[in-house]
């Protein structure tokens, strides 16, 4: 089916063997003796051990070809999974506090997203992620330094360390990022509070929640979601390698839907926790059996919903989702 992938963070993206391959490019040596032996070390406990590696791993992203071919390996997996519209996330303050021009980053993964759409035929958007670890001065910084290319992004986002750094942190650039017409988004509900979810709707004003899960805990918070029809961009099997969850089938995904939640599925950090978008459909699907055709037709029609694009795009991308189902009921 086709479908939009919303929480995609494309340093996540950087396979075992790319982060070999760029490291002999760049003339850089790695702690680990091979691919084999960096896949070994993703056993994460938590977020925070996950991103110790996350960080050393974008190590090898030094010039714009670099973050290119980083961009392009990705499009070419979401292509086989029928992606047909992707909102990359990125990090620059990862590569910019190590000297690396942010004109690279952002000029490198543009140019992967044109090819995209040219031999792939997918659509595509970039958002800005802050790094929620580092202070609103940083964030605020790193926004000045990247609106000379304001052009070749559509929103901003906060992401890193969820514990101990809440929303509001980050109240004035998001002000500024609203300012400037930039979309709103922000990672919410994962490992910190549903409290976390609120503040990013009240203080932020996001447009979506990313993850957001936790909002169970909080059946007013359920009920403001879907009222104000707030997207949630959940990743199943992040959250089960981060250990939000203790395994697939204690997911909470059914219950949103149930709610009436525009919940969404993606990948998050897909080379680091095990799957690409349709794995973690396939995997979660065949952990919850209560999920069946409908709810994958929902979640798809949500992630077109949720999207950045206009209007007419999305019904466009709908109406081809219609027609899929379709096609798959006349078969059966």
């Amino acid at each position: 089916m086709p479908k939009a992938e919303l929480h995609i963070h494309i340093e996540g993206s950087l396979e075992p063997q790319r982060i070999f391959a760029l490291a002999q490019r760049n003339g850089l040596t790695l702690p680990y003796a091979d691919v084999e032996a960096l896949r070994a070390a993703y056993a994460f406990e938590d977020l925070q051990s996950f991103l110790d590696i996350y960080y050393a791993g974008a190590g090898v992203l030094l010039k714009e070809a670099d973050f290119f071919d980083m961009a392009w390996d990705y499009f070419q997996r979401a292509a086989a999974d029928h992606v047909v519209h992707a909102e990359l996330f990125f990090d620059p303050q990862t590569h910019t506090d190590r000297g690396v021009p942010i004109e690279a980053v952002i000029i490198g993964l543009h140019h992967a997203c044109q090819r995209a759409h040219a031999e792939l035929g997918i659509s595509s958007r970039l958002i800005l992620c802050f790094l929620r670890h580092l202070s609103e001065e940083a964030a605020m910084a790193t926004l000045e330094q990247a609106l000379p290319l304001r052009h070749h992004f559509v929103g901003v986002g906060l992401d890193s360390s969820e514990r101990g750094h809440p929303p509001e942190k980050f109240a004035r650039v998001f002000a500024r990022c609203r300012e400037l017409g930039l979309h709103v988004v922000a990672h919410a509900g994962e490992e910190g509070p549903p409290a976390y979810i609120t503040s990013a709707l009240d203080v932020l004003k996001v447009e979506r929640i990313d993850h957001g899960v936790r909002c169970t805990e909080d059946p007013a918070l359920v009920q403001r979601l879907a009222r104000e029809r707030v997207p949630l961009t959940v990743c199943p099997l992040s959250n089960l390698k981060l250990c939000v969850v203790p395994d697939l089938a204690a997911h909470n995904l059914p219950q949103l839907l149930d709610a009436g939640l525009c919940a969404t599925v993606n990948s998050d950090d897909p080379a680091y926790f095990g799957g690409y978008i349709n794995d973690n459909f396939l995997q979660t699907f065949e952990a919850l059996p209560q999920l069946g055709a409908r709810q994958a037709w929902q979640l798809a029609r949500n992630s077109f919903e949720a999207s950045f694009v206009p209007a007419a795009q999305k019904q466009a991308w709908m109406a081809q989702l219609d027609a899929v189902f379709a096609q798959a009921a006349d078969a059966a």
